[in-house]
């Protein structure tokens, strides 16, 4: 009996080696498959960054479809009209913010001049900071340079897509919209089992709805941003209110990025254009304040109420699609999570949301 149990005992451990090396197996060949679709994302931005961006802007825009269809608006005819008017709002915003940035640009060495002489100001502070840090032996010993704005051509040549790219994502988009119905019925139809079928449709109408729902929301909190940022810059003094607003709404679709730039945007305005110093930080810094607002209490708090996205996550998820895609990436890096977090709530759910306590 004794040599039995030993000898059964040992199988019993030879099978537990046996399944950990397969979990280890399986570990390693999901982390290299994982590897291989963020090369092949990162190496076909080119191609897949104007489809996966009218894809997902297209799942936006076709409840909006779906309604004008049912006024016995034709669905091509419908796509169409949809494509060409969110272009032309966009062309209003770019024209609102293209006017003073032409201005400043003709201006850029007279400018760049003047904001070193205002600069000035803040050399003596930097002055006792550095005398502090070096008595504290924190001092590195380089001296305190200008940043350098490399970045400024890459970013542009990013941000501008060649004519073939931007016929890509026009293409992909009317269509998308225009065929998403038969789009969707040929996927769900896919799939022989009856369960899966329905559990396919759900996810794909509460995409849908989460997405749409997203941009709307999303959009009428941007456009508040807009009005108050003019109407701030407007009270102090700043030039052009209206184009400035217009920035700080068109940035604030990307998070975190966006409201930083603006700050910066209306710092550099600020001390610019106007002589007292004090004043001139008025501006940034109720921003500021209306940026934390909104960031912290007023999105999380209409948005959250459909959709939990954890602050992390959607920090992690800006992180790396902008590291990937760049700023387009980051304006998809919250739909694309939305959709992931839909996915999941569906294929892997809650059994138990409640958890006990610690």
């Amino acid at each position: 009996m004794t040599e039995a149990a030993a000898s059964l005992q040992s199988q019993q451990s030879e099978i537990e080696i046996s399944l950990r090396d397969i979990d280890l197996r399986s570990a390693a060949l999901s982390g290299l498959l994982v590897l291989a679709i963020i090369a092949a994302l990162y190496l076909a931005k080119n191609l897949l960054l104007p489809v996966v961006s009218a894809l997902v802007l297209g799942t936006m825009l076709a409840p909006a479809a779906s309604f004008m269809q049912r006024y016995r608006i034709p669905r091509p005819l419908a796509a169409v009209a949809i494509v060409v008017g969110t272009f032309g709002a966009f062309a209003v915003i770019i024209g609102l913010i293209s006017a003073p940035l032409l201005e400043w640009t003709s201006r850029l060495p007279e400018l760049a001049t003047l904001l070193r002489q205002r600069a000035a100001i803040f050399e003596r502070p930097l002055a006792y900071l550095s005398e502090a840090a070096s008595y504290l032996g924190l001092s590195s010993g380089v001296p305190l340079e200008w940043p350098k704005i490399e970045w400024v051509q890459p970013t542009l040549e990013f941000v501008s897509p060649t004519l073939a790219e931007l016929l890509l994502f026009v293409a992909t988009l009317v269509l998308f919209v225009a065929s998403w119905p038969d789009l969707r019925r040929a996927l769900i139809l896919t799939f022989p089992d009856r369960s899966v079928r329905l559990l396919t449709l759900r996810v794909l109408n509460e995409i849908e709805e989460s997405l749409a729902g997203y941009l709307l929301t999303v959009t009428l909190i941007n456009l508040g941003v807009g009005v108050l940022t003019g109407l701030l810059c407007a009270l102090f003094g700043m030039p052009n209110p209206l184009g400035l607003g217009a920035l700080a709404a068109t940035l604030n679709f990307v998070p975190i990025i966006g409201p930083v730039a603006t700050f910066v945007v209306l710092l550099a305005v600020g001390v610019i254009s106007i002589p007292n110093i004090a004043t001139a930080l008025l501006a940034p810094l109720a921003f500021a304040v209306l940026a934390f607002l909104e960031g912290h209490f007023i999105t999380p708090a209409i948005i959250g109420r459909r959709l939990a996205l954890n602050a992390l996550a959607v920090f992690l998820a800006l992180a790396f699609w902008t590291w990937l895609w760049g700023p387009i990436g980051a304006f998809l890096s919250s739909p694309l999570l939305i959709v992931a977090l839909v996915i999941k709530q569906h294929l892997i759910p809650d059994r138990d949301p409640a958890i006990p306590d610690l």
